[in-house]
């Protein structure tokens, strides 16, 4: 079995939680799934408003799913966690993703 069915088998038995859903989020999108990931990320950041990680991904898992102005908003909400929680990396690393995301978003 692999990893996206265990963390769904995990779902299913009723565990739901930011990490498990970010861990649900991640598989998806290696598997090149960014839809099902967007699905997943939304709920980690919904469990977890502060899970800059979360923010991030959910983010790229937007761009790769061809939608960068939802992406754009995602990464100013992400950046703004991350820097409340003084996650640094986290912040400069979005602000990257942010600034491709717009040009995406102005052509």
């Amino acid at each position: 079995m692999g990893m996206i069915e265990n963390f769904e088998k995990m779902l299913a038995a009723g565990q739901d939680n930011a990490m498990l859903r970010f861990s649900l989020g991640n598989a998806y999108l290696q598997a090149g799934d960014a839809v099902t990931a967007v699905t997943h990320l939304r709920r980690a950041v919904e469990h977890d408003p502060d899970y800059s990680a979360a923010w991030k991904l959910l983010g790229r898992a937007l761009m790769e799913g061809g939608e960068p102005a939802e992406a754009v908003d995602v990464y100013a909400r992400g950046i703004a966690v991350a820097e409340a929680r003084g996650d640094k990396q986290a912040a400069k690393e979005m602000q990257v993703f942010l600034r491709r995301a717009q040009k995406a978003v102005d052509g």
